[in-house]
């Protein structure tokens, strides 16, 4: 005999629990429940309080020049599985605020990536074939054509790199929006709840928490920042490294900014946002005290803002109102890791180092798909959990 579901609810009895309230977990919890599972979402503090609301909102879909500058091409060819992802993940951005009934604050003018060194158009045209490779319609702008899109631009860069695909969302939005319409389908979101300890039992799971006990038949674990916490009682290895990373934003001002900007000289994001406030960041490293607390780093802050003048000088009567501390994950080749916890039938995880905010969408429309069939529509081969620990597994997939 069944058990109603007032009963289950009463229980703590689920037939998944997400755990990880940001963007990838909301995104998870809404796409099990759309599809009629019986699902829970606990986060240790509440919803979007981590990567996914102290993010810039840039949506990414080109290759970062950082790490391809410093692991090269060869690199980057084992990464375009993981960039075929954040372009598909993208596009399911644009149908969100009619599927979840919110303004999104979405708009996708696409990216430049501005040089200021000839030495660096040459690596951005590999970059850009690269990308073009898997349907990417990336293209390269001499420096009068980028003058002619973004003639805000300074004159010292010689010319730059466009992704059309590119553009910007409200972080502040997104992961709410996932959360209110996974409710309304009937999902149980608690927030202030650690799990402590994962069991597995015969057939499902039990999680000790600070409220008390939890049952599912799946698990899906999304918390970037907590995740080697989790699997770490369980003899596994996340292999996750997890740094605080700071931006910025401005007072608003009149819009004039229509792209997603970077440099390749140094770390630079910078876009303008629907309110007329300008962001900025790219990566600069926040402080980390002994005790484990973060604080802004003004040397980062100081770099930050200087870049940004440099490649947008125009900006030097623009007051910035604040700065903030968020914390980035990231994997030892960049790549996502989106699989099957080894050993543990029925229990999944999902994280896209860096550009998760992007891939969040994807990543629970992905996982919600592992954990109602234990298989997906992709191959997620080059996004193994235990690609690290055995080399041939971290071949599989690589250049597709």
């Amino acid at each position: 005999m069944s058990t109603p579901r007032n009963e289950f609810l009463k229980l703590k009895q689920f037939d998944t629990i997400v755990i990880g309230g940001g963007i990838a977990g909301a995104a998870t919890c809404f796409y099990l429940s759309q599809s009629g599972a019986h699902t829970a979402l606990l986060d240790m503090y509440d919803l979007n309080t981590g990567a996914s609301g102290r993010n810039a909102g840039s949506l990414h879909g080109q290759i970062q020049y950082e790490p391809f500058e410093q692991l090269g091409a060869d690199w980057a060819r084992t990464f375009l599985p993981a960039l075929e992802f954040l372009a598909d993940s993208i596009s399911l951005w644009k149908g969100l605020p009619e599927l979840l009934n919110s303004d999104l604050e979405i708009s996708s003018n696409g990216g430049i990536m501005v040089a200021e060194k000839e030495e660096d158009l040459r690596q951005l045209q590999v970059k850009v074939d690269l990308e073009n490779s898997i349907g990417i319609p990336s293209i390269m702008l001499s420096q009068s054509e980028l003058a002619e899109r973004a003639p805000y631009v300074s004159q010292q860069m010689v010319g730059a790199a466009f992704c059309p695909i590119e553009g910007k969302a409200n972080p502040l939005l997104a992961t709410p929006a996932f959360a209110k319409k996974a409710r309304e389908l009937g999902a149980t979101i608690h927030t202030g709840v650690e799990v402590l300890k994962i069991h597995k039992m015969k057939d499902s799971f039990l999680l000790t928490t600070t409220s008390g006990d939890y049952r599912c038949r799946k698990i899906v674990l999304t918390s970037n920042a907590g995740l080697s916490r989790l699997v770490g009682p369980l003899g596994l290895d996340a292999h996750v490294v997890n740094s605080p990373v700071q931006v910025s934003v401005t007072e608003q001002i009149q819009h004039y900014i229509n792209y997603l900007f970077y440099f390749t000289s140094e770390k630079l994001t910078l876009k303008q946002a629907k309110s007329g406030s300008i962001l900025i960041g790219g990566g600069w490293p926040a402080t980390t005290h002994s005790d484990g607390s973060v604080s802004v780093n003004p040397d980062s802050l100081r770099s930050n803002l200087r870049v940004s003048l440099k490649v947008v000088p125009g900006l030097s009567q623009v007051k910035v109102i604040r700065t903030w501390v968020g914390m980035g994950s990231q994997t030892p080749d960049q790549r996502p890791v989106i699989d099957s916890l080894p050993g543990f039938p029925g229990a999944y995880v999902g994280i896209y180092p860096s550009l998760g905010f992007s891939a969040g969408p994807l990543l629970g429309k992905t996982l919600a798909e592992l954990a109602l069939y234990d298989d997906s529509e992709r191959d997620l081969s080059a996004f193994r959990f235990d690609r690290f620990t055995n080399p041939a597994s971290a071949l599989v997939g690589c250049g597709n």
